[in-house]
């Protein structure tokens, strides 16, 4: 019983999970095979989310698949799915171990009882009463270059569409010296970027008084062969003065930032419950573009929230136009059950939320070419990532600091994780962009 198989589904911070109990059970000696039809695990572990209703039938899915693919394995329903309705994932016949967020630091100990035992096992505790950070750990990656580090747990937002404080817990950070002493030993191992990222990366130290967000990156900063910083999904309100005239003087912080939107009507925002309007959040995309020539900036918005009119939704539309992002990311309103958001009338029909979710990915594709076209002919720190041989030629992949992804004719002397300086030549219309070595 020594054949592991793990299936992340959700965030960035389940990815960092998934991979923090891979190096647990690689150390206690258990074998990691591929998530994989034509391989037999003996212990299934679906690290799962619980965002939206659609995302707990893809946890549900995923579960009764491990357990069709060896019924006789061990099949473990662990994070916010669990979190969502213990009950509920106790009950399914298809899951032997139910194991909660804030617990996944105990998978080992966890899978030798059930051995033990064979007794259904769980391992859940209030997530609403934990005030501890759990301390799980990574020192190497898959990705070739680029490292997500979590530094936080949890939510006091409370938006009404959101089950995340109630599966994720209060805000939990990590002490610094213990997130410096990890990305030490990666960059050791040749990583040259970190991401930080969090359930709400903003609330950094707001529970402990160990700091905030911007000591982290400038203590950070301070690590030798370290390259880049690049932060994950930001609340506006932190967007300052201070804040961003402090990380704008230090190189290593990728101009590159994702401010969390939702929606550009005011109207909305407050039903969602959003902690600042349209006004607020047009002048902290001010503040970046005061200290930063041309950054990338990203968002996030829902489309067909309850009640949202055609008027709310051209508001909204005009809004993304007049910050005029790098990249808006779109989603169509789903229910959770357990929200507010919920429970409120006037549910919009999914024709109209596709219709909008179209009209939006239309203007976000046409907004990003028009971002990357103001960049080529200009000069860009590559960072490499992956090679590849096309019709027999080399081509290197990478990203630049405000993440434009670039591929060239390589050679064999450009190694994956070169930090090379390649001329931007040409973006076609599919946002592909060309360039060479310099």
């Amino acid at each position: 019983m020594n054949k592991v198989a793990i299936h992340n589904l959700g965030c960035k911070v389940n990815s960092y999970e998934s991979e923090s109990m891979e190096q647990l059970l690689k150390k206690a000696g258990f074998e990691i095979i591929p998530f994989d039809e034509n391989e037999v695990a003996d212990i299934y572990i679906i690290n799962t989310c619980s965002v939206t209703n659609i995302a707990d039938r893809k946890s549900r899915q995923m579960l009764h698949k491990a357990k069709k693919m060896n019924p006789d394995a061990i099949v473990i329903a662990a994070g916010c799915y669990v979190n969502a309705d213990v009950e509920k994932a106790a009950q399914d016949n298809s899951v032997d171990i139910v194991l909660g967020n804030n617990n996944k630091i105990n998978i080992v100990e966890v899978i030798r009882q059930y051995c033990q035992d064979h007794n259904k096992n769980r391992l859940v505790t209030d997530i609403n009463s934990e005030s501890s950070y759990e301390e799980l750990k990574i020192d190497e990656v898959n990705e070739h270059t680029r490292a997500y580090i979590k530094i936080q747990d949890g939510c006091n937002q409370f938006c009404s569409y959101c089950i995340i404080p109630y599966t994720r817990g209060r805000i939990r950070s990590r002490l610094l010296p213990d997130i410096l002493d990890e990305v030490r030993v990666l960059v050791e191992k040749g990583y040259k970027e970190i991401v930080l990222t969090g359930i709400h990366l903003s609330s950094y130290g707001m529970d402990n008084n160990c700091g905030s967000l911007l000591e982290v990156i400038v203590e950070l900063s301070k690590i030798d062969k370290l390259e880049r910083i690049r932060l994950g999904s930001l609340e506006p309100r932190i967007i300052t003065e201070e804040f961003v005239s402090t990380i704008s003087s230090i190189s290593k912080v990728c101009p590159h930032f994702h401010l969390s939107l939702q929606s550009g009507c005011d109207t909305v925002l407050k039903r969602m419950n959003r902690k600042y309007n349209s006004k607020e959040y047009y002048e902290k995309c001010t503040i970046l573009r005061k200290y930063y020539d041309n950054p990338a900036i990203t968002t996030d918005i829902i489309v067909g929230f309850p009640g949202e009119t055609n008027e709310e939704f051209n508001i909204t539309e005009e809004f993304i136009k007049k910050v005029n992002f790098y990249e808006v990311h779109v989603f169509k309103y789903s229910r959770r059950k357990g929200t507010l958001a919920d429970k409120m009338p006037d549910q919009i029909d999914d024709v109209i939320k596709t219709e909008r979710s179209n009209i939006l990915l239309s203007l976000t594709s046409h907004m990003k070419k028009e971002y990357i076209e103001s960049y080529i002919g200009t000069t860009q720190k590559v960072l490499v990532e992956e090679k590849s041989i096309i019709d027999g030629n080399e081509y290197s992949y990478g990203y630049t600091p405000n993440y434009i992804r670039v591929h060239f004719l390589s050679d064999e002397k450009i190694r994956i994780k070169s930090n090379v300086d390649i001329k931007l030549l040409s973006v076609d219309e599919c946002g592909i962009v060309t360039g060479h070595l310099v």
